[in-house]
């Protein structure tokens, strides 16, 4: 290995809040600058500016359906949102011209593929990830341009040089080793010269170059995904709120950031609706041993939460947090026909999976006379239809007596690793939701020792939360019994 990648490495990436406006990206560029008298190698990786991706995403889709009239308006709030943190961050005239042509001429392949949908009366997998990427190949043009205009030496590289996938447009999966070896040919020179790369996230390409993206919150990923292929030493992720919460704030207003997270804590609190990490993020940083970091851009003086190994001294039975996800309809298929037939499970999920629903929660009876599972309730139709045609022969035969759903629910998740392993931490946490009448509707517990799963009515969600974070609060604390 050449003697300059022994120098400390760091990859950071900055989410759409962290760089939506021209004090936001001024605060990003500021850390930049701060953390380079520390990591002599840094790499940025940015998300496209706050909203613009779902901007993207809404017009190509009004578009597909022949509704063009408001492409205008679109490409105008484009251009007037990105111009003017060039007009504020860029003082070098011709520099910000340049970098607002160069987006000029973005928007404009926007609107031209944009009509082209509405031309051909549909937006394909293919052409969706052609126009979400625009946002990300924005924003990289001018962060780097504002990193310049402080006196960092930065220069903007598009992921799809870097991140080789497969053809899963709009979730593509990246070929690591591929990607290894460009990102290392790609960034290794610029690097070398003590530029910082400025990395579009959320992107890669096909190994002929076609644009894919790595699926919503993915920029998350690219950064995870850069961090072990370089390698580098540390991966900081900076957001908008300072580190990982014990809970989601909205609901308790006295959740608190969580200092340190082992990889399995985190990867169950972000399957489990905990948002500020992307949940593929974790996989290709652990496999590389890189430490990960969750800041706040607009707090940088806080320590956020640092993410670390598994360990047995790290898994002594603590709650860490409470998530929630929302939403869910409770689908239940029962009949005392399906004691001891092989199979159904496998054809009840074959049948799920074929509505391209995810299932986040699952609870069978003992008894084998009925199977339970959360989908989304925005799902729950189309996969109701699909599991009554799966099981119609049954149905008629009586050894399925029905298929049926709930009203709302929502799915609160217990995170601790090695809690399970703590006697009585089961029982404080139901006991906890008996003291204020919470019914508890289901029950899921992995082997994995890391978290508790229960569904509860969507109308005792808050109430819920509210006494389960405050059991976290004491059992931390000593304070349960």
């Amino acid at each position: 290995m050449p003697e300059q990648n022994k120098l400390p490495t760091l990859v950071m990436k900055f989410g759409g809040t962290s760089v939506g406006t021209a004090e936001a990206m001024s605060q990003a560029v500021q850390i930049v600058q701060n953390s380079r008298q520390d990591w002599p190698r840094l790499i940025v990786v940015t998300s496209a500016l706050s909203g613009v991706t779902n901007l993207l995403l809404d017009s190509a889709h009004q578009s597909a359906r022949g509704q063009v009239h408001q492409l205008y308006e679109a490409e105008n709030r484009l251009r007037i949102t990105h111009d003017a943190i060039a007009d504020r961050l860029i003082q070098d005239l011709a520099r910000s011209v340049q970098v607002k042509q160069e987006i000029g001429h973005l928007i404009a392949e926007f609107s031209n593929l944009c009509r082209a949908m509405a031309v051909l009366g549909e937006a394909t997998p293919r052409a969706l990830d052609a126009v979400a990427s625009l946002g990300e190949r924005m924003s990289v043009r001018l962060l780097s341009a504002a990193l310049e205009a402080t006196g960092v030496p930065a220069q903007s590289v598009e992921a799809t040089q870097l991140i080789v996938t497969d053809r899963a447009f709009q979730n593509a999966h990246p070929d690591l080793k591929a990607t290894q070896e460009r990102t290392r040919r790609v960034l290794e020179p610029i690097l070398a010269q003590g530029r910082v790369p400025v990395v579009t996230g959320f992107l890669g390409a096909t190994p002929d170059g076609v644009t894919t993206t790595l699926g919503r919150g993915g920029s998350d990923y690219s950064a995870g995904i850069l961090g072990a292929v370089l390698p580098a030493d540390e991966v900081w992720i900076w957001t908008d709120v300072d580190g990982v919460m014990s809970a989601d704030p909205r609901a308790v207003p006295n959740a608190a950031t969580i200092p340190e997270l082992t990889y399995r804590e985190i990867a169950e609190l972000a399957y489990y609706g905990a948002k500020v990490l992307h949940p593929k993020t974790i996989r290709p940083v652990i496999d590389a041993g890189v430490g990960l970091r969750i800041c706040n851009t607009f707090n940088p003086q806080h320590p956020g939460t640092r993410l670390v190994a598994d360990s047995a001294e790290r898994s002594r039975g603590e709650i860490k947090a409470v998530t929630a996800i929302r939403n869910q309809r409770l689908i239940t298929i029962e009949g005392r026909g399906m004691l001891g037939v092989p199979g159904v499970a496998a054809r009840a999920f074959g049948a799920v999976a074929s509505t391209g629903t995810s299932v986040p929660l699952i609870t069978q009876a003992s008894s084998e006379q009925s199977i339970c599972f959360a989908v989304p309730a925005s799902s729950n139709g189309e996969v109701i239809q699909a599991l009554e045609a799966a099981f119609a022969i049954e149905l008629a035969q009586h050894d399925i007596d029905r298929i049926w759903a709930t009203e709302d629910v929502t799915i609160l998740t217990v995170v601790g690793a090695g809690m399970i392993r703590t006697p009585g931490i089961a029982g404080r946490v139901f006991s906890a939701l008996g003291q204020r009448n919470v019914n508890v509707i289901a029950i899921a517990q992995g082997s994995s020792e890391v978290s508790i799963s229960l569904v509860v009515d969507a109308s005792d969600a808050d109430l819920a939360l509210g006494a389960l974070h405050e059991l976290i609060v004491t059992t931390n604390t000593g304070g349960a019994q």
